[in-house]
C-alpha cells in the first residue's frame, strides 16, 4: 500500500474501498428486497458479509498481482476494468465458498446472478469514475494519457 508521508492511507484508496462496500451492500439490499426478505440492517449484513470478505480478498489479490490497489484514479481504462473484474470474481468465489461453509444457499442460479450483478457493479463504477476523471482533465493531459496508452 502506498502511504502518505504522514502515514495515512491515500484518500483514493479509502474512497474506492468505500465504493466497493456500498456496492456490495446495494447488491445484498436489492437481492433481499427482490426475494421479499426483510431489508433490515442485520439481514443485509448477513447476506453481504461473505461478499464483503471476498471483496477484501479480491483487493489483496489485485495488490499482490499488480503491485497496486484496485483504484481507478489515474489508472488506464483497461487496468480499471480488469481490476474490477478480478475483485468481482474473487468476491463471488470467496463469498460463495463462505456461504457454503456456513450453510447458506449457493444455488447455481444465485451464483450466476451474483457473478453478473457484482461484476457489472464493481467494474461499472470504476469505469464510470475513470471516464468522468478523464473528461474533467484538461485536453493536454488527455492527449498525453492517450499517447501513453491510458
Amino acid at each position: 500500500m502506498t502511504v502518505s508521508p504522514r502515514g495515512t492511507v491515500p484518500s483514493a484508496v479509502v474512497l474506492s474501498a468505500a465504493a466497493d462496500v456500498v456496492t456490495v451492500l446495494l447488491f445484498a439490499t436489492v437481492g433481499r428486497s427482490s426475494h421479499a426478505e426483510g431489508v433490515t440492517a442485520t439481514g443485509v449484513l448477513t447476506t453481504a458479509w461473505p461478499f464483503l470478505a471476498g471483496t477484501a480478498i479480491g483487493w489483496l489479490v489485485v495488490r499482490l498481482w499488480r503491485g497496486a490497489w484496485p483504484v481507478p484514479a489515474g489508472a488506464s481504462t483497461r487496468h480499471t476494468a480488469l481490476d474490477g473484474a478480478v475483485v468481482a470474481l474473487v468476491a463471488v468465489a470467496a463469498g460463495m465458498l463462505l456461504r457454503r461453509v456456513t450453510g447458506a444457499g449457493t444455488d447455481p442460479a444465485f451464483v450466476v446472478v451474483a457473478t453478473l450483478v457484482l461484476g457489472a457493479l464493481l467494474v461499472g463504477w470504476r469505469l464510470l469514475w475513470s471516464v468522468l476523471r478523464r473528461r474533467s482533465r484538461p485536453t493536454s493531459d488527455r492527449r498525453r494519457s492517450a499517447r501513453l496508452g491510458g
